[in-house]
């Protein structure tokens, strides 16, 4: 497995292990706050770009790589699927992934393990970011709602149910609907 592309050390997302050395059990924390990447989250809900993140992580060195582990915390902004008002959730996920040596990222890929679930160190550098997409975007609600409750729209008119509790509308059952004309024509023909 090569990588023609390698890591900018300058992103906030990638992370420097040379630190670790190779030694199992050497351990550094990772405190910072970065801007929120492009499409962390789904079509209804997600965590505005350049918003910020921010990450508590652990980095470990044992026997097949480096293991990173932590929480991840911001804020995801969407919609309501009733009532389309805005939708704030607070985002707090764990996260949990090993970064492998490139030999023993060879071994898991020889052993038959997809490419895509083995990330590996780029030198001593690792990329924090599709760890982090992996774990922030299946933890958004998938149906958000502003609350529990929310009665959402008038299937006739669009107008919002909690602003008019009361709200309805006369609805005539369609196979009556010709007998209504039938009143106005009772009504000429009394007057004539």
């Amino acid at each position: 497995m090569e990588r023609a592309i390698h890591l900018d050390p300058r992103s906030p997302f990638v992370l420097d292990t040379h630190e670790l050395g190779r030694r199992p059990g050497s351990m550094r924390r990772v405190q910072r706050t970065v801007p929120a990447p492009e499409d962390l989250g789904t079509d209804v809900i997600g965590v505005p770009v350049g918003t910020d993140l921010e990450l508590d992580l652990r980095l470990e060195a044992v026997m097949e790589g480096v293991l990173v582990s932590g929480n991840v915390r911001g804020r995801a902004v969407g919609e309501c699927v009733r009532c389309l008002d805005e939708v704030v959730d607070d985002v707090d996920v764990s996260v949990t992934e090993l970064y492998a040596y490139p030999e023993r990222a060879r071994v898991a890929l020889e052993d038959g393990d997809d490419e895509e679930d083995v990330r590996e160190l780029d030198g001593e550098l690792i990329d924090v970011e599709p760890a982090l997409r992996d774990a922030v975007v299946p933890a958004l609600p998938f149906r958000p709602l502003c609350r529990p409750d929310c009665p959402g729209l008038c299937s006739e008119c669009g107008a919002r149910l909690a602003d008019d509790p009361d709200h309805s509308h006369e609805i005539l059952d369609p196979r009556w609907a010709a007998l209504s004309s039938l009143e106005g024509m009772s009504d000429d023909t009394k007057e004539s």
